[in-house]
């Protein structure tokens, strides 16, 4: 039992420092990605918009999901702290693309159509998952 015990208090700091480090990028991503979008998702959810409702959450697990393999292969805070800052620039790429391809994404999400909201999402999981195994090469 103690060397589990020494084992956690070994690696705790480590821990939470990446945790940390992985969710404050997490969040810089979310504030960016709602900055960038016209409308206020927050409002839009308030009101029960489930299109703003699918397209923020699908931007919470678009933006996690790379964080997530870059904190599995990073050997350090800093090293998980610069992919996760290049795979959340990737992210909000992607966004911008599907925004520029529906031109009328926002008053669609606005008025709460699905249509535009799944395919933002199908694209932000697409490309999550395409940076997710790009950066665990």
């Amino acid at each position: 039992m103690g060397m589990v015990i020494d084992t956690l208090l070994a690696g705790l700091p480590d821990f939470i420092a990446q945790s940390a480090t992985c969710l404050v990028i997490l969040l810089i991503g979310l504030v960016i990605y709602m900055w960038m979008t016209p409308y206020n998702e927050m409002a839009l959810i308030r009101t029960g918009n489930p299109a703003a409702s699918l397209s923020l959450g699908g931007a919470v697990v678009g933006l996690a999901l790379p964080l997530s393999f870059t904190l599995a292969g990073s050997v350090s805070v800093l090293d998980m702290a610069v992919w996760g800052m290049v795979t959340l620039a990737f992210q909000l790429i992607a966004f911008r693309i599907v925004s520029l391809i529906l031109r009328d994404l926002a008053v669609r999400i606005e008025r709460g159509e699905m249509a535009a909201a799944i395919l933002l999402v199908a694209a932000n999981l697409a490309t999550a998952m395409v940076n997710s195994a790009a950066i665990s090469v």
